[in-house]
């Protein structure tokens, strides 16, 4: 078995979800939770089918994020994952909806932030193990850091 890292082509930092779910019907209730979720919501997705032909299966409502999407699933091919890609909105938005789809197993990961898929290859699969988000801590906030994390969330409306 080999241990290996893939990291996602994200090249404007969008917002990612990634996630595994045990089902085709994914696509579909993943794309209705989708675009019912937030008003304005851009999205692509991608889920690696598992079993019988094994396509990477695809759905989305922005045609560049879907083929961003697509490409980074058949780079990563590890069975039963999905990939969605957001633009105009953030996970938050749709995360709690996504996790609660009947097929979704699990969430590795909501981010902008670069992020490498830690998987292992059996020579018969792919399964992924965990994900590398961003970077390292590099020290614990101050009270400067602290009223500047305060203010970005009033700035984007999620704090009063």
């Amino acid at each position: 078995m080999e241990i290996n890292s893939l990291p996602i082509e994200n090249p404007e930092e969008l917002n990612i979800i990634l996630g595994q779910a045990h089902f085709i019907k994914t696509v579909e209730d993943l794309f209705e939770i989708l675009a019912a979720g937030s008003m304005g919501i851009h999205f692509g997705l991608a889920f690696c089918e598992a079993s019988g032909p094994c396509l990477v299966r695809w759905a989305g409502n922005d045609p560049e994020l879907v083929e961003l999407a697509k490409r980074n699933a058949l780079s990563l091919a590890c069975g039963h994952t999905f990939l969605i890609f957001l633009r105009d909105a953030f996970p938050i938005h749709v995360l709690n909806a996504v996790k609660a789809c009947p097929e979704v197993c699990s969430i590795y990961c909501a981010t902008s932030n670069p992020i490498r898929v830690i998987f292992a290859d059996d020579g018969a699969g792919r399964g992924v193990l965990g994900v590398i988000d961003g970077q390292s801590s590099k020290g614990v906030e101050g009270e400067v850091e602290i009223q500047d994390r305060k203010a970005l969330l009033r700035r984007f409306g999620y704090k009063l």
